[in-house]
């Protein structure tokens, strides 16, 4: 007796054991995501068999957990050899049963904490918690905090009481000449925010945040590296848009050229942020901050091309998907930096670097030598602090030159 999972799948005898009536919601989540039909009739196979297996060992739904899988998928290695793909499949299966409240969610194991862990597991929850700030920041700050403990004190109890300000000092002198300037600046950021923490919980009683000493760090070091207005013109007008990807990147990269977003902010756009009637954009800025930026008709047009002739139907509610299942959103700041890489040189555009970021440098530098106000230059580009926009006036020299007083007595 043939049994229908979908249409186009269809098994010789209907799947047996504990998860056997989920196999159907399975296979339609899969279809859902994209998959081609092959990869659609292996994964119901593997279900299949998978549920089969756990009838035979007696295993209740709401006991099925991530060991199952593995032996299931021993058990199969030795049957008929292993192929890649299948512990991808078979997580995505037990995934869906959790969903569906079928198995229930894994506790993970608890982890034996030192005292230095303990101690950065609370310095971690005070950034996230009490700062608000971006797993970004918690992932620079916490290597620094963690070498600082080993350093003072190995594998002993941490007792902060016992820092003193020549420990603090001692540390940053072995460890910053081993660093970037910039990685050197966060280390001192780092240890400043923890040794306020520190003492916020009583556990030290002296300001040791104030003994940090400065890296060295002159104002505005550098010019930020921004590609021209002619060089984002060429990119344009020579880019593919005959294809769904085409229309992606080519939305992707106005929205980075016209209004200076951050990879991650494109990344986190979703379609409720858009509001077409009103023309604007809400973005989701550093730390949880949301911005209104005017939404210009030529990236309006560029969305709206994308949504209509290239976007795949997908539950997710990101704006930008990934071309190839499981149908979701862009994984990560990085996957924007390849995007622009790969359009810079399939175009023959030598820009300063491969990388989104000069798009923001770009439209600040041109705002600027428009006659825009820092003040509407950072109010664009989300600055919490002046100081930040005060960079870009390194970038027109043409226009400091008409504000050089003449040289006494002139030119000898």
């Amino acid at each position: 007796m043939k049994y229908i999972i979908t249409e186009r799948v269809v098994l010789r005898r209907p799947p047996q054991g504990p998860v056997a009536a989920y196999i159907p919601p399975f296979a339609d989540w899969v279809r859902r995501q994209g998959y081609a039909l092959p990869s659609l009739r292996e994964r119901i196979r593997l279900a299949t068999g998978f549920s089969h297996w756990l009838g035979g060992k007696a295993v209740h739904a709401r006991a099925i957990c991530a060991r199952h899988c593995v032996e299931y998928l021993q058990h199969r290695a030795r049957q008929l050899g292993s192929r890649p793909g299948e512990e991808l499949a078979l997580k995505q299966f037990l995934e869906c049963l959790r969903v569906q409240g079928v198995s229930a969610a894994e506790r993970p194991p608890a982890r034996r904490l030192t005292a230095a862990g303990r101690c950065i597991e609370g310095f971690e929850r005070y950034l996230r918690e009490e700062r608000a700030l971006s797993q970004a920041s918690l992932t620079n700050y916490v290597p620094f905090i963690r070498e600082l403990l080993a350093d003072r004190f190995d594998d002993r109890a941490v007792k902060l009481a016992s820092l003193r300000a020549h420990d603090i000092i001692g540390f940053v002198q072995r460890r910053a000449p081993q660093l970037h300037r910039k990685r050197a600046k966060l280390l001192t950021t780092a240890l400043r925010s923890f040794l306020r923490y520190a003492r916020l919980r009583g556990e030290i009683h002296t300001d040791l945040a104030a003994a940090v000493p400065c890296v060295a760090n002159w104002s505005t070091p550098s010019i930020p590296r921004a590609i021209s207005s002619d060089q984002v013109r060429q990119l344009l007008s020579r880019f593919d848009r005959s294809t769904a990807i085409g229309r992606r990147d080519y939305a992707i990269l106005l929205l980075l050229a016209r209004l200076g977003l951050r990879a991650s902010e494109v990344l986190t756009l979703e379609l409720e942020d858009i509001a077409w009637k009103a023309g604007r954009l809400s973005v989701h800025g550093k730390c949880g901050r949301r911005s209104q930026l005017p939404l210009p008709q030529e990236v309006g047009e560029a969305i709206v091309a994308y949504l209509r002739r290239g976007r795949p139907r997908s539950d997710s509610r990101r704006v930008f998907l990934r071309a190839k299942a499981p149908l979701r959103g862009l994984r990560g700041p990085a996957s924007i930096d390849t995007i622009v890489g790969r359009a810079l040189i399939r175009t023959g555009i030598d820009a300063p670097t491969l990388g989104a970021h000069q798009f923001r440098h770009g439209l600040a530098t041109e705002m600027l030598r428009r006659g825009a106000s820092l003040g509407e230059i950072g109010e664009l580009l989300g600055h919490r602090s002046p100081e930040t926009t005060k960079i870009y006036t390194k970038v027109d020299i043409g226009a400091l030159r008409t504000l050089a007083l003449p040289w006494p007595g002139g030119v000898r």
